[in-house]
């Protein structure tokens, strides 16, 4: 029961940070973000919300399953728990930078830094349990569209 009270609470504190950043991103929505220049593989506002709950899930049962790895090694998780805290409290930082200050560039320069630590938090994570890890790969592939989306609409619209 303890484990699955684990995955529970990451899960959860996943899904509130997604949720506590999308009321930054809502009030831009229709205001700031309609009026930049996109590029053409910019995909529609509606999807946004669906991959991230998704994402938030998978990450959130990630970090689930590195939690009950504790007693294997205590130390270990709690390094990757860190590098875990980290690079959620950076993908909500995005948002504040892009749709709350409307500031591109610098949202550029810390997904980057966000990609990074979603990167050695996995290599972190798949030394303690390579299925936690592996639940990784979809939000480190959607880390790199969006750096690639908010690149080209920095580009576009400097």
């Amino acid at each position: 029961m303890q484990k699955i009270l684990r995955i529970a609470t990451c899960v959860t504190t996943c899904l509130v940070v997604g949720y506590l950043s999308s009321l930054v991103t809502k009030e831009s929505i229709a205001t700031w973000y309609s009026t930049l220049i996109k590029p053409p593989f910019n995909p529609p506002n509606w999807i946004f919300a669906p991959v991230w709950t998704v994402l938030y899930i998978l990450i959130g049962v990630s970090a689930g399953m590195i939690w009950n790895r504790l007693e294997d090694d205590e130390a270990a998780v709690k390094s990757a728990f860190k590098l875990f805290i980290f690079q959620l409290a950076l993908n909500a930082l995005w948002s504040y930078l892009f749709f709350g200050l409307h500031n591109p560039l610098l949202a550029l320069i810390e997904i980057v830094l966000l990609w990074l630590l979603i990167w050695e938090t996995y290599t972190k994570f798949k030394t303690l349990d390579k299925k936690a890890a592996k639940l990784l790969l979809p939000y480190l592939g959607w880390v790199s569209f969006a750096t690639i989306l908010n690149a080209s609409i920095w580009w576009l619209n400097k």
